[in-house]
C-alpha cells in the first residue's frame, strides 16, 4: 500500500522535514520573479524555503515549482511531525487522532516504525486516497524540545511548561514566543501524586514535608506518622516531562534539591509498580497512572485538607496539578494539522480525553449547595482582618449562582497569567462565542492568599479579576460584550483553599474564579 511504502521511507529518517530539505526553484508565472533555497516543507498552500534572505513563506498559487523536492500538488499528502512526551504520546494523542478520522469520514492506519516511532495516515473513505500523514517520536519532553529546535518536530508534546533558557532558543531560531497563546496550549490536565503502598498507613502529607522527604531530609516513615521504617524514594526519569515537574513545581517552591539515592523508572507505569511492591516506599506519579498505590491527601498546619480528583484538578484547586502541553513553532502548519488543532478544543475532543484516563477542559458548574466546605472553611479560617459583614457579602454575592471549574491564576510575583490559565482564556472565549453564557450572568471573582493586609489583598484580587476579564474579552473577537454581561468582583482572601504558611498554599489562594448565574 502507499502508505506502507512512504512509512518504511519515513523509517530511514524519521522526520518528513529531513527528507524535503532539498533545493529549489520557486518561479512567478512570467518569469519575472524566482526565488531558489532549500525546501523546509510545504503545507498544501504554502511552500516554506531556506534562501539568502532567510526563511520565507511564499503562496504557491502564485508560483511555480521546480526541483527533485517539489510536491505533487495534485496528490498532496500533509506530513506533520509530533515529539516528546511518551505519557501523551503512547495514548492520548493516538486516541485523539483517531477520533479526529472519526469525526471527519477518515480512516486512519497505525504502522510501528520501531520501538519509540510510529505513523498514522489518514484516508478519504470516499476516494481511499491518502491525505495526511502523523509521524509520531515517543520519548521524553527534553527530546521533543530538541527536535522542535532543530526543526525535526511540528508540534512538541510536552509534561511541563519550556523552561526559560528553550524559550530563548526558540525565540532567537526565529520560532516566536513558545508561551503564547497561538504557540501554545494545554490539550488535557494531569496532576502529580504522592504514592504508597496499600499496607502503609500513613495517608497524608503536607508539601513542604513531601519535598523534605525528597531531599532526603525526612528518612523515617516515624516522622511522618508511620512505622519506624527507612523511606525508600521512587521518581520518574530526570529526562521526563513528570520527573522534571516534579523538581520545577515541588522542590522549587521549597528550596530544595532532589536527593541521590532515588530510584529512577522511564516509564511512569514502572514508578507505581515499585511502590506497590515496596512498603516502605513512596513516589510521585501521574494521577492518570496512579492505579491501586494510594494517594496522599495534600494537608498544612491550619487544617487545610485537598485530594487529587477530577473535580479538583478541573479548577486547579490541588496545588500540584500537571498540565499536559502542546508547543508549536510561529510557522504555518498543514491546514488538516490546523484542523487537528482545533478539533482538541471541541466537545468530542474532551470526551476522548476523559476516555483516555485524563482530565478535561470542558467547563462544568458546580452548585454551591454543593462547595459548603469552603465556605465553613471560610468562617473557620477567617482572622481579625476578614469581617462577618465582608463573608455575609461574599455568601450574598453568590447565593443562586454556581461556580465553572474554569479557573485563573498567576505566575509566581507578576500579573500575568500562568500557562495553564492562558489556555483557560482561549477556552473560555471559545465558549461564550458558541453561545454557551448568552442571556446569563457571568461574575469574574478575584481571591488571594493572607499574605499583608485584607484591604490590599482585596485590591488586588480585583485588578487581577479585571485582567482577566480584558484577556477574555481580547480572545473573545466574535462576542457583543454589550449584550453579554460579565462583571467582576473580589473578595480577597476571605475565601481559602489551602494554608497560606507555604508557596503551594498560597499559589492556591492567588485565583479567579467564574460563577454563572
Amino acid at each position: 500500500m502507499a502508505w506502507v511504502r512512504a512509512a518504511i521511507f519515513a523509517a530511514l529518517s524519521f522526520f518528513a522535514t529531513a527528507l524535503t530539505a532539498q533545493d529549489v526553484t520557486l518561479t512567478s508565472p512570467d518569469g519575472q520573479v524566482e526565488l531558489s533555497g532549500t525546501l523546509l516543507g510545504f503545507d498544501g498552500e504554502f511552500y516554506r524555503i531556506e534562501t539568502v534572505y532567510g526563511e520565507l513563506t511564499v503562496d504557491g498559487s502564485g508560483v511555480l515549482c521546480d526541483g527533485p523536492a517539489c510536491p505533487n500538488l495534485q496528490d498532496f499528502v500533509a506530513e506533520i511531525s509530533i515529539s516528546g512526551s511518551a505519557t501523551m504520546g503512547s495514548v492520548l494523542m493516538p486516541a485523539l487522532i483517531e477520533g479526529f478520522a472519526l469525526r471527519n469520514d477518515l480512516t486512519a492506519g497505525r504502522l510501528a516504525l520501531g520501538p519509540s516511532n510510529f505513523v498514522y495516515e489518514l484516508k478519504d473513505n470516499t476516494s481511499d486516497k491518502s491525505v495526511a500523514l502523523f509521524y509520531f517520536h515517543v520519548s521524553t519532553t527534553d527530546e521533543g524540545f530538541a527536535d522542535l529546535l532543530t526543526n525535526d518536530a511540528d508540534i512538541v508534546m510536552a509534561l511541563r511548561e519550556i523552561r526559560p533558557e528553550e524559550r530563548q532558543r526558540a525565540r532567537d531560531a526565529g520560532m516566536g514566543d513558545m508561551t503564547d497563546a497561538n504557540r501554545s496550549r494545554v490539550l488535557a490536565l494531569d496532576a502529580m501524586v504522592p504514592i504508597v503502598a496499600p499496607s502503609n498507613p500513613v495517608d497524608r502529607i503536607s508539601p513542604q514535608d513531601l519535598a523534605r522527604v525528597f531531599a532526603g531530609r525526612i528518612t523515617n516513615w516515624q516522622d511522618l506518622g508511620g512505622a519506624d521504617a527507612p523511606i525508600a524514594l521512587y521518581l520518574p526519569g530526570d529526562r521526563t516531562g513528570l520527573g522534571q515537574a516534579v523538581e520545577d513545581e515541588i522542590m522549587g517552591p521549597a528550596r530544595l534539591f532532589l536527593a541521590e539515592d532515588i530510584i529512577r523508572h522511564d516509564r511512569p507505569r514502572d514508578v507505581v509498580d515499585a511502590v506497590m511492591a515496596d512498603p516502605f516506599g513512596i513516589g510521585i506519579a501521574s494521577y492518570a497512572d496512579t492505579g491501586n498505590a494510594r494517594a496522599l491527601t495534600l494537608t498544612g498546619p491550619c487544617g487545610f485538607s485537598l485530594s487529587a480528583a477530577r473535580g479538583t484538578i478541573k479548577t486547579e484547586d490541588y496545588p500540584l496539578t500537571a498540565p499536559m502541553f502542546l508547543y508549536m513553532p510561529a510557522r504555518r502548519l498543514p491546514k488538516i494539522a490546523r484542523e487537528f488543532l482545533a478539533f482538541t478544543r471541541g466537545a468530542s475532543a474532551q470526551i476522548v480525553i476523559r476516555r483516555a484516563g485524563f482530565v478535561d477542559q470542558a467547563p462544568e458548574e458546580i452548585s454551591i449547595n454543593d462547595q459548603g466546605y469552603r465556605f465553613a472553611n471560610a468562617v473557620t479560617a477567617a482572622g481579625p482582618e476578614v469581617s462577618l459583614e465582608e463573608l455575609q457579602r461574599m455568601t450574598r454575592t453568590l447565593y443562586g449562582m454556581t461556580r465553572l471549574t474554569t479557573s485563573f491564576r498567576f505566575e509566581a510575583g507578576s500579573v500575568r497569567l500562568d500557562a495553564q490559565s492562558r489556555s483557560n482564556v482561549q477556552q473560555f472565549a471559545r465558549a461564550l462565542e458558541q453561545g454557551k453564557y448568552d442571556a446569563r450572568q457571568v461574575l469574574l471573582v478575584g481571591f488571594s492568599d493572607g499574605d499583608g493586609p485584607a484591604t490590599a489583598n482585596r485590591d488586588i484580587a480585583l485588578r487581577r479579576a479585571e485582567a482577566v476579564k480584558r484577556a477574555v474579552q481580547a480572545a473573545a473577537e466574535t462576542v457583543d460584550f454589550g449584550r453579554q454581561q460579565m462583571d467582576v468582583d473580589a473578595f480577597g482572601e476571605a475565601l481559602p483553599m489551602a494554608c497560606d504558611d507555604s508557596a503551594w498554599g498560597r499559589q492556591a489562594n492567588r485565583r479567579v474564579e467564574v460563577w454563572v448565574r
